[in-house]
């Protein structure tokens, strides 16, 4: 998929309203309760996924992903969710040429015009040029979700996919981070040292993001745990990531039901 573009940091533009950092703090304290008592959800979870392919021309290089990419990026996704008892499942693929949204402009309306699906499936777009490797949002409830509806799943750089020309970010794990968010998932340096953190008590706080893949690297050496560095949800590069912690499996599957399964909207 070409010659490999030099190393960058990952960055991800994804950010939690107030609102549902609000309603992550409620899910810690029933997690903790359920903890206590000896009760984890066994529930097994699959998602439907509608892909949505945005390119500038017809060429794999300009974003135009063939469907063994795309499956080879689907069973990335399934193989890092598998642990959680989470799936995925293709229902389409749909393919787009406009330059514009190619080019990561008037993403409103690529993501109005081309969104399809129910609110508990998940919607992702590839495309060539993001100033970011990925976005994706959090659930939302109430009145707002009607408003928000369009916009909702995950917006990913397709150099990104298995085999693309991200350097250290080409093994299909970026997508894997998105999702984590769409699950919930906060980053795990959220609030650095001193904050609320991610609202998971088995991420330790770590203070800044990490950057490749420093082991051993322990920015709160006055927190317990080292900086979780092989979690999805850090900012490590594709071959450090490795895991979602058990905190994290369960915070998903509260979210799934609180946000996803009952939406009462399309």
């Amino acid at each position: 998929m070409g010659t490999a573009l030099e190393s960058d940091h990952f960055s991800c533009a994804s950010s939690p309203s107030d609102k549902f950092r609000e309603m992550s703090k409620q899910l810690a304290q029933k997690e903790a309760v359920d903890r206590s008592l000896g009760r984890r959800s066994a529930q097994e979870i699959d998602v439907g996924v509608h892909i949505h392919i945005v390119a500038s021309s017809e060429k794999e290089k300009d974003g135009y992903l063939s469907d063994e990419t795309v499956q080879g990026q689907l069973q990335v996704l399934n193989s890092d969710y598998e642990p959680a008892g989470i799936s995925f499942s293709v229902i389409a693929i749909d393919r787009t040429i406009n330059a514009t949204w190619a080019s990561g402009n008037d993403l409103e309306t690529m993501w109005y015009y081309l969104h399809n699906g129910t609110y508990n499936e998940l919607n992702i777009w590839f495309i060539p040029k993001l100033d970011y490797y990925g976005i994706c949002t959090h659930p939302v409830a109430g009145e707002v979700l009607q408003y928000v509806y369009y916009e909702d799943g995950c917006t990913i750089r397709s150099d990104t996919v298995p085999g693309g020309n991200a350097r250290d970010f080409n093994l299909g794990k970026t997508l894997t981070h998105e999702v984590g968010h769409w699950f919930g998932l906060l980053h795990t340096f959220e609030g650095g040292c001193d904050g609320d953190g991610d609202y998971i008590d088995d991420t330790p706080a770590q203070a800044t993001a990490s950057q490749g893949c420093p082991e051993g690297r322990d920015s709160c050496p006055d927190k317990p745990g080292l900086d979780p560095i092989h979690n999805y949800m850090d900012y490590s590069n594709d071959p450090c990531y490795k895991e979602f912690t058990p905190g994290q499996v369960d915070r998903m599957k509260n979210v799934w039901d609180a946000y996803r399964v009952q939406a009462d909207i399309w």
